[in-house]
């Protein structure tokens, strides 16, 4: 057990942070997405470590996180024409691109696969965390695993006091969801393994060929190998059974009439999608942006409201909002009712 820290975003906690990475341990970071629960990428024991901390299945991969781009070469054994494109336009950001793995980083790291998921991070303390270290970071969200993600230090110190030895507090993560993963397939073929931030419709202004895999909409066999976290586990669930209601408002309001009781609680787009409703109901937003920004969050209040049953509105499934569907649906157990 740790007497878990929570640390500033000022020199002096980042060298302390990156100390104690430099010693083997795993350390909370703020990155623009969601926290990460982070790791010397090259050091297998450390790595463990987050997998002890998280209580996340060993072959579930792990995101490398870099500050510079020359930080790549050392970590793969071929850099895809098209993922040079993708770093220029979209580096430093929310995009993860999955290439093979060079040997400096452990089987642990990637979850006994041949590649690995690579990233740059916007968020500016993470990557002078990353430079401090002088070595890449591996990270995924800090959260239990299956809990929903954190997007603030106070989340990550609900779920990791005792398990690590330090939080670096960097404020609320901007962009509220996990990055897009990708790979590539052949000289120009992009495929999304998890949506995020950046949307298809930003990835085809690199490429046109840009295939959805089928692990994002639908629910994968349990022995299946995974390239992308996020793909195959049941992800982000609150303790309360959410169902996603796919409808307008008013097919929303009639379901709730029909099948709601005293243990319903609603996730709305806004107040209207609840009028005349005598149910308890918490907003996640207007926009796509809103919600990706505000989901994770709202689905850790419903555990703080002790929320039994949810019925959730259906958010869009293009542009950011594919990626907060992604999130909905694995939070669901992929239940959900078409009106």
């Amino acid at each position: 057990m740790f007497e878990t820290k929570i640390l500033g975003r000022d020199d002096k906690s980042v060298e302390y942070a990156a100390e104690l990475l430099k010693r083997g341990e795993v350390v909370g970071i703020p990155t623009e997405t969601v926290y990460g629960l982070g790791a010397n990428a090259f050091d297998e024991n450390a790595v463990r470590k987050i997998f002890e901390a998280k209580g996340r299945p060993a072959d579930n991969p792990l995101i490398v996180h870099i500050s510079e781009l020359s930080q790549i070469e050392e970590l793969v054994t071929e850099i895809p024409r098209l993922a040079i494109s993708c770093a220029e336009k979209f580096w430093a950001g929310p995009l993860t691109m999955i290439m093979p793995k060079s040997p400096r980083i452990p089987m642990a790291t990637s979850g006994g696969l041949d590649t690995v998921g690579i990233r740059m991070p916007s968020d500016e303390t993470a990557r002078k965390i990353i430079s401090a270290c002088g070595f890449p970071i591996a990270a995924p969200s800090a959260n239990l695993s299956g809990s929903p993600s954190p997007t603030s230090a106070q989340h990550v110190f609900n779920d990791m006091n005792g398990r690590i030895p330090a939080i670096v507090d960097g404020g609320y993560c901007c962009v509220g969801v996990e990055s897009t993963v990708i790979s590539f397939e052949g000289r120009d073929g992009i495929r999304l393994l998890r949506p995020g931030f950046i949307s298809v419709e930003d990835l085809k202004e690199v490429t046109e060929n840009v295939l959805i895999d089928k692990g994002v909409l639908a629910m994968l066999d349990e022995n299946a190998a995974v390239s992308s976290p996020g793909m195959k586990y049941k992800h982000y669930a609150p303790k309360a059974e959410i169902t996603l209601i796919e409808g307008n408002s008013e097919q929303f309001r009639n379901f709730v009439k029909e099948n709601g009781n005293d243990k319903t609680t609603l996730m709305i787009f806004e107040d209207s999608d609840s009028a005349g409703l005598d149910f308890s109901a918490v907003c996640y937003g207007k926009t796509s942006e809103e919600q990706a920004h505000k989901l994770f969050d709202v689905l850790r209040e419903l555990d703080n409201m002790g929320a039994h049953q949810v019925y959730a509105r259906c958010p869009a499934k293009n542009g950011v909002g594919l990626a907060v569907y992604n999130r909905l649906l694995r939070a669901a157990a992929f239940r959900v009712i078409k009106l």
